[in-house]
């Protein structure tokens, strides 16, 4: 579904992604992992339209997209979670649902939609009138997750959706990511909780320094000495 080429995205005279290729199949979850600084984020953005790559191709569907807006990047199926989740406070959990589907037509679509995220987040029911800005961060990030489903995406990018979350809310979060590919939705994932989120992955990427060093099933990397040693906090026994 996502194929990505030679990447090359720049900070002014900072070339913060150095060449970087990958695929995301589609039906699948696919994950970046690597440190703060590694150019996660800014793989996002360049995916989704937010910056525009140097060099290198992006190809959306068989598709080449490098340089499209994100809102014709919505209309060609792809949806943004930023990182910090970016609900927009002043509107009610409602208002920022149908925000979701701004680009949509179809009313009875959208509200079988909204009714849909009502039941995979029941909180949303429960506030459904409240300002978003008032939520709590768990809550919130619920509410940018349904938000980017409103616009019925191919394929969904989530940027740190578990950042500074309760463990017990992260577990439920990770359960809807789950849910949502199961129904059909391709997921490319970056998290730094990185043994929970190599735990619902089929495939996973690291990046380090704008470059990817290493690739891999999902439960190999895992296992991975490297991976373990540099992310999960188990030293390798000489």
């Amino acid at each position: 579904m996502l194929t990505i080429r030679n990447v090359e995205t720049y900070y002014g005279n900072i070339r913060a992604l150095k060449g970087i290729s990958l695929e995301v199949p589609a039906g699948k979850i696919v994950s970046l992992i690597g440190a703060n600084g590694a150019g996660k984020t800014t793989t996002m953005k360049t995916i989704a339209g937010l910056l525009t790559p140097k060099s290198g191709t992006i190809e959306l569907n068989g598709k080449q997209v490098q340089g499209l807006r994100p809102h014709q990047l919505v209309q060609e199926g792809l949806a943004l979670v930023p990182e910090g989740r970016q609900v927009l406070g002043p509107m009610t959990v409602l208002e920022n649902l149908e925000l979701g589907a701004y680009r949509r037509k179809d009313r009875a679509g959208i509200q079988q939609d909204i009714e849909k995220m009502m039941s995979w987040f029941p909180i949303l029911k429960e506030r459904v009138r409240q300002l978003a800005g008032t939520m709590s961060g768990g809550q919130q990030q619920m509410l940018a997750i349904a938000r980017a489903l409103m616009s019925r995406p191919k394929l969904l990018l989530l940027d740190e959706p578990s950042m500074g979350l309760a463990p017990l809310v992260v577990a439920d979060i990770f359960k809807v990511i789950q849910q949502i590919n199961n129904e059909g939705t391709t997921v490319l994932i970056v998290e730094q909780n990185v043994r929970q989120v190599l735990k619902i992955a089929h495939y996973g990427y690291v990046l380090e320094s704008g470059q990817i060093v290493l690739d891999g099933n999902a439960q190999e990397l895992l296992h991975n000495d490297k991976v373990k040693e540099a992310y999960l906090g188990v030293k390798k026994h000489a």
